[in-house]
């Protein structure tokens, strides 16, 4: 029987020695199993139709020399180069499909033709030739295609509007898009082959140690760095960094991608600043205070140190406002937020709650008499005359205090009873302080 007669009859076998063999390739674990089949059956009746077409002595001298026939193009053995790229298997992994198969098909007809004749011998050498011929036109595939993706990856990392890099896992640059060279304003020639302490860069060794991080856990890594440049500006970039892993599970890269986020920190900062800072005076609003005090609380359950409560309301506002207009009135309230400032620590809160109410939290307070002298302070401070614009203004403040713990245990009570001392000091006359005091 010739042997293209024996491949088809026979194919069944052929195929089920090659499924055995393709479930010790790793890369082919993810392959649909009848799409294996199906692959080796098209390149195996490629090779049935080679064998059972005449060849003329030039094609047999050029066969024989591995020279690919222009008119006679294996298909089979194109896509098959081409899909295995695909599916991530080495150029090793994809020839030794071939010589699995040149393997069974050649043990198989040994087997059962124990009487070789002439002819047989010419179909093994011409089976061998069409094998050695589709392993050229699959290999050739597979390099084309890997040179076409390498272009595209190239391209497509070269026009990134991100920076990107690629390091070994020694922590060297092992690539390093455009963007990326125009941010750390260098060469390709400078930096490959270099790691970030190499470079000296100011931020260098924090990016050193968050790649280290990546391949010693094989997880993701995210941070921000402030980069100075040569000009004398800062940006704000943000860096992300992810292993590349290896068929053994082991990280033989880092892959770092970085973009210019200066513009959208600086809006989330503007946007954060206008929810919790007052737009006339620039001190905390409400929402800020109330996080403060909360703050201030835990601290002073950790250290057993009290807080102090100031509320503050001014007296007459309304009349000055009424009298010389809102615009002299914001002039005010500008001038109270400064005086009240002036009068307490960098490390306590002024806030201002709304129209004419202001709150104070002191913190680390050493007694009663502090807190007596620093309220008198500020009632006499904004008792002085403002000037608002060629006019001047009279006002006074009342003011309520409580303390933590003696006189709340939570931000809420606090408020409320410093707010209770405050309208206490109202109904006595104004223009002093009042103490909470609980009633019996």
């Amino acid at each position: 029987m010739q042997l293209a007669s024996f491949i088809q009859a026979n194919i069944e076998h052929i195929l089920q020695a090659w499924e055995e063999f393709a479930s010790s390739i790793n890369s082919a674990n993810d392959l649909n199993k009848s799409g294996l089949r199906d692959h080796a059956k098209k390149m195996l009746m490629d090779i049935v139709t080679d064998l059972g077409t005449h060849q003329t002595k030039r094609e047999q001298s050029d066969k024989s020399k591995g020279i690919e026939s222009t008119n006679n193009k294996k298909k089979a053995s194109v896509d098959h180069g081409i899909e295995r790229l695909e599916a991530g298997f080495s150029i090793d992994e994809t020839v030794s499909e071939f010589r699995a198969l040149r393997a069974s098909v050649i043990a198989l007809w040994v087997k059962s033709n124990c009487d070789f004749q002439q002819t047989d011998i010419q179909d093994i050498t011409r089976f061998n030739e069409a094998i050695d011929q589709a392993v050229t036109e699959s290999i050739i595939s597979y390099s084309r295609q890997k040179e076409l993706q390498s272009r595209l990856f190239g391209t497509v990392l070269s026009a990134s509007s991100d920076q990107i890099f690629i390091f070994d896992i020694e922590r060297k640059f092992t690539y390093a898009n455009k963007a990326g060279l125009d941010v750390y304003e260098t060469s390709r020639e400078m930096i490959i082959g270099k790691t970030y302490p190499d470079l000296r860069f100011t931020f260098a060794k924090e990016i050193h140690q968050w790649l280290k991080k990546v391949i010693h856990t094989e997880k993701i890594v995210s941070g921000e760095i402030v980069h100075p440049s040569k000009a004398g500006n800062k940006r704000v970039f943000e860096y992300i960094f992810s292993p590349v892993m290896n068929k053994n599970a082991q990280v033989e890269a880092v892959v770092g991608i970085s973009r210019d986020i200066t513009e959208r920190k600086a809006s989330e900062e503007l946007s954060w600043h206008k929810a919790n800072y007052d737009e006339l005076t620039g001190l905390p609003n409400r929402r800020l205070f109330q996080d403060r005090l909360k703050q201030d609380i835990k601290h002073a359950e950790r250290t057993a140190l009290p807080i102090v409560l100031m509320f503050i309301d001014l007296d007459h506002f309304k009349e000055v406002n009424d009298e010389h207009g809102h615009d002299a009135g914001d002039d005010l309230l500008q001038q109270v937020s400064k005086r009240i400032n002036a009068c307490i620590r960098k490390a306590d809160t002024v806030a201002r709650l709304g129209g004419d109410e202001f709150t104070v939290i002191l913190t680390e307070i050493d007694g009663v008499e502090q807190i007596k002298s620093l309220s008198q302070k500020i009632v006499k401070q904004l008792a002085k005359p403002f000037k608002l614009k060629d006019k001047t203004a009279k006002i006074s403040c009342s003011i309520g205090v409580a303390y933590y713990p003696k006189d709340g245990s939570s931000s809420e009570q606090l408020i409320k009873n410093a707010d209770k001392a405050m309208y206490k000091a109202k109904g006595a006359g104004r223009n002093q302080v009042s103490f909470f005091r609980q009633s019996k």
